[in-house]
């Protein structure tokens, strides 16, 4: 087991792997890549998965002839002989193959931590970000800009695109934008990047870490051993208490983002202007134009503030203020985040599927005046006083869905009395165009139709995607005349 160690030099010899046992936990997006390339590099791979259903057997279908051995329904039991475990993002420090290779003395990497070991020695630098929300739109802005610098880049990571296929690939980048999440960081104990940035930080996933403490901790774990830039949210002090917690290289700086006036050392808004104070030769008393807040797409407020992650992580790669402006406007977010969907009898109808936690639907309320906010799904453990008391002056009216929409409606209760609600008992698949039709009843000219759960989306639907294309279905239905019965 010596050549075996869980954090240390970022790359290792990987002739180390060639005949090794090494067991994979998990298939997907990120298992299946790493089950391939552990077998591309020698090594004796087994796959093991607790799920044994159609999708799972493709990919084992896949892999086999490979020479890689999977086991399907159980993902308990660690294989005899496994030297090394190599894991997906999902599974929990607890699950009883971590317990049993830890009994071993058997460790245990991430996707992430295989990437960023068996990088070569001419492989770019990573920018990474992480946080609560915000991630995959921060990652998107930022590759966005250095694209509009002239750089070859890559959005990768927790975004759908697995860093082992860029590692192992034979394209060339100058640079990758890099998403993580705090189950990859978890598991990332070498991972030491150029720059990286923590958004913010909220309760989420606690089911997974024990704790809001090992959360953030896992979440700090993107500044160790930083280069060149830790980016922290200057309205999240939590955020700048993992920067001053962190290991960093000699000369690495903390740069923070605000919606306010920046001071030196951050990046911020004055007069509808994003500027820089930070990477500017006199950040005591000079400022840089770096885009207009309209150039920001949604200009939502926690829009603006992933946009001031984004330019942050890009200068301090030396990223010129224009490619700032420039990525910024070529910008365009994904789908089911603060996405209009369309106008119907002077009301905005708006689809924030993607807000499945308490902290995004803030964000997400905080950007309208006037609101019929649909609400609900799994809460996935959360608490709903703080985001009502937030909202409650905002609201016009709230529709509730979901398997634990009884939470929201006594937060409701107890916080914003005289707001109408209307709870849906119902999970089929007319319910959203049902909750589309009750939410326009209750809207008036001028008014926002917004879909930010505040929950996670598994009672109802496959995932926020499917809720997301659910509602823009039945608003399109509403702005057509027709009802969920005349497709």
């Amino acid at each position: 087991m010596a050549g075996f160690v869980t954090s240390g030099a970022a790359s290792p010899d990987v002739s180390d792997l060639a005949g090794r046992q090494v067991t994979v936990a998990g298939l997907g997006v990120s298992g299946v890549p790493a089950a391939r390339a552990l077998r591309g590099l020698g090594a004796s791979v087994t796959v093991v998965n607790g799920s044994d259903g159609a999708p799972q057997r493709a990919q084992a279908a896949e892999l086999e002839p490979l020479g890689i051995t999977v086991r399907l329904g159980d993902g308990a039991t660690l294989p005899e002989g496994t030297e090394l475990v190599v894991t997906t993002p999902g599974w929990k420090p607890t699950s009883p193959l971590f317990l049993a290779a830890a009994e071993a003395g058997v460790p245990v990497w991430g996707d992430v931590e295989l990437a960023w070991r068996l990088r070569g020695p001419d492989a770019p630098p990573w920018l990474a970000v992480t946080g609560t929300n915000g991630k995959t739109t921060t990652v998107r802005m930022l590759a966005a800009i250095l694209e509009a610098a002239g750089l070859r880049t890559a959005a990768v990571g927790n975004i759908g695109v697995s860093l082992l296929d860029i590692v192992l690939g034979d394209e060339p980048y100058d640079v990758l934008a890099v998403e993580l999440s705090s189950y990859q960081l978890h598991w990332a104990p070498s991972l030491r990047v150029h720059s990286g940035a923590v958004l913010n930080l909220a309760p989420d996933h606690l089911d997974w870490h024990g704790s809001m403490a090992a959360y953030a901790a896992d979440k700090g774990r993107i500044y160790e051993g930083n280069q060149v830039a830790c980016v922290y949210n200057v309205a999240d002090p939590a955020t700048e208490d993992l920067v001053r917690a962190a290991d960093v290289e000699e000369g690495c700086r903390a740069i923070g983002f605000t919606l306010g006036t920046p001071g030196p050392s951050q990046l911020g808004v004055v007069e509808n202007i994003l500027v820089d104070r930070a990477f500017v030769a006199n950040r005591q008393q000079q400022a840089q134009e770096l885009a207009e807040v309209s150039d920001v797409n949604p200009p939502a407020p926690h829009n603006i503030a992933n946009a001031l992650a984004a330019a942050a992580l890009a200068r301090s790669f030396g990223v010129p203020p224009t490619a700032v402006r420039d990525g910024l406007r070529a910008f365009r977010p994904d789908p089911h985040r603060v996405e209009h969907v369309a106008d119907v009898g002077g009301v905005a109808y708006v689809d924030d599927s993607k807000a499945t936690n308490t902290h995004a639907a803030e964000a997400s309320l905080g950007a309208y005046e006037h609101i019929v906010w649909i609400a609900g799904g799994l809460a996935k453990g959360a608490t709903f006083d703080e985001l009502v008391l937030t909202a409650a002056k905002r609201l016009r009216g709230v529709v509730l869905i979901g398997a634990d929409r009884a939470l929201i409606r006594e937060a409701l209760a107890r916080h914003a009395a005289d707001v109408p609600v209307v709870d849906l008992d119902r999970t089929d698949t007319g319910a959203m165009a049902a909750a589309v039709r009750e939410a326009a009843r209750l809207a008036r000219p001028g008014d926002t139709v917004l879909m930010a759960p505040a929950c996670a989306s598994m009672d109802m639907f496959t995932n926020y995607n499917e809720r997301g294309d659910a509602f823009a279905a039945a608003v399109q239905d509403l702005a057509s005349g027709r009802g969920p019965d005349e497709q």
